[in-house]
């Protein structure tokens, strides 16, 4: 990595800028400041040292890019569980990279988890580098999938943010879809919400659905009297039981 050995104190945040320049910075132990400005001063400082070809600029902002977008996005449903850590701990170990690059990593990491910086924000400028390789855009959404993943269920926090990546990436439906696939079986979500799994007969799963669609049916639940808030919670549920017996009738074809 030509790039990690050209890093002297804070000069790699200098040559990045922006959010993850000042991400960079601050792992390296030299704080710098946001936007390209006040840059004035440190300039003079760099003059002479090692600079960063336009190889090693990408490969430094997709690295700098991958531990700050996960630093921050490991936190986004509230808490950095210990099976998450573990996912970003032994992606980093499987890297055939040095220590001390697997060390930066870390720092990377820890740093854009206390940050002050959105995830939009390094997310953004990791496009403007590789807006013309979609491929790495591709791949690095579907690494964000594997730390969803880590603990068994997408939160509704989670898929609202990678669903703002995927935009943001100018990734499709189609593509997010089939990453999406690929750590969460959605089919068995549907059969949960009918009571059924995929082992049901079609007589078993509509028998499932009436009863649930009878319980759920918001003109029954009004006619109890119950309070709005449950009026609520039955009339969204009673899409979903809908929505999953058309989905679970149509795979099934019945």
């Amino acid at each position: 990595m030509g790039w990690f050995g050209k890093l002297t104190f804070g000069s790699l945040g200098f040559f990045l800028g922006g959010p993850l320049g000042a991400i960079a910075g601050a792992a390296l132990g030299h704080h710098l400041v946001d936007k390209n400005e006040g840059y004035g001063e440190e300039r003079a400082s760099y003059a002479g040292k090692p600079r960063l070809d336009h190889t090693e600029k990408a490969q430094a902002t997709y690295f700098i890019s991958l531990f700050s977008i996960l630093g921050q996005f490991a936190k986004i449903d509230g808490v950095v569980s210990g099976d998450e850590m573990a996912v970003v701990n032994n992606f980093i170990d499987q890297l055939k990279i040095g220590d001390g690059e697997k060390q930066f990593a870390r720092r990377v990491f820890n740093e854009a988890k206390n940050s002050s910086y959105s995830i939009d924000d390094f997310a953004f400028q990791l496009y403007r580098t590789n807006r013309q390789q979609p491929t790495i855009l591709l791949s690095f959404m579907n690494l964000l999938f594997q730390i969803a993943a880590a603990d068994g269920k997408l939160h509704p926090a989670e898929e609202t943010t990678l669903r703002r990546i995927k935009e943001i990436f100018q990734i499709n439906e189609e593509q997010y879809n089939s990453i999406k696939g690929g750590y969460f079986n959605e089919l068995d979500m549907y059969y949960k919400i009918l009571n059924s799994t995929s082992k049901s007969t079609p007589q078993e799963i509509k028998s499932n659905y009436k009863k649930l669609v009878k319980d759920f049916h918001p003109d029954r639940v009004v006619s109890k009297g119950l309070p709005e808030e449950f009026t609520e919670f039955a009339t969204k549920r009673f899409r979903e039981i809908q929505e999953a017996y058309e989905i679970i009738r149509k795979e099934r074809k019945f």
